[in-house]
């Protein structure tokens, strides 16, 4: 039943207009669909969430703007975004991997770690959150960048993978 509500209520949200009154619905819809919602945030959409199920797995904090294309794919661990987090356009939030190994069925498994954003993170356009990371308050992630390891608070970092470019203290 979960699923079903979360397909309706994602698929109703993601046709919303992208229109200043249209926003709040929005955010009411998305609440509905089971993503944990902590406060009022603006979502423009469409927002891509795998699997279908897994909306539970994401909370966002209160004050948080979300831009179009936004992936979430979090099947196996929770993505948690902080306050006040700014998120650009075609983020994607890669919570599971595929191992480079085959088991015992001749398969790529895959295997999942929550991904963590603190307080007043802004992530460019196109940036890469892959499994297992943790993002300081504060810090900065260029448009396009892969982040596979921690980022200390109040850091900026990019490139691919991502290094640190400076401190913002």
């Amino acid at each position: 039943m979960q699923t079903l509500r979360e397909f309706v209520f994602l698929g109703l949200a993601n046709h919303l207009p992208r229109l200043r009154f249209s926003d709040k619905w929005r955010w009411l819809l998305l609440k509905a669909a089971g993503f944990d919602m902590q406060g009022r945030s603006t979502v423009y959409g469409p927002v891509v969430l795998r699997p279908i199920g897994g909306a539970s797995n994401v909370r966002i904090g209160k004050g948080c703007f979300i831009n179009t294309e936004v992936r979430f794919a979090c099947p196996k661990a929770p993505i948690t975004l902080g306050e006040r987090c700014r998120i650009g356009p075609r983020v994607c939030f890669e919570g599971a991997q595929h191992s480079l190994y085959l088991n015992e069925k001749g398969r790529r498994g895959t295997t999942g770690a929550p991904i963590t954003l603190g307080d007043d993170v802004w992530l460019g356009a196109g940036a890469i959150i892959t499994a297992g990371v943790e993002i300081g308050e504060g810090s900065v992630v260029a448009a396009g960048a892969v982040v596979t390891g921690n980022v200390p608070a109040f850091t900026l970092v990019g490139g691919v993978p991502a290094k640190t470019i400076k401190s913002l203290r």
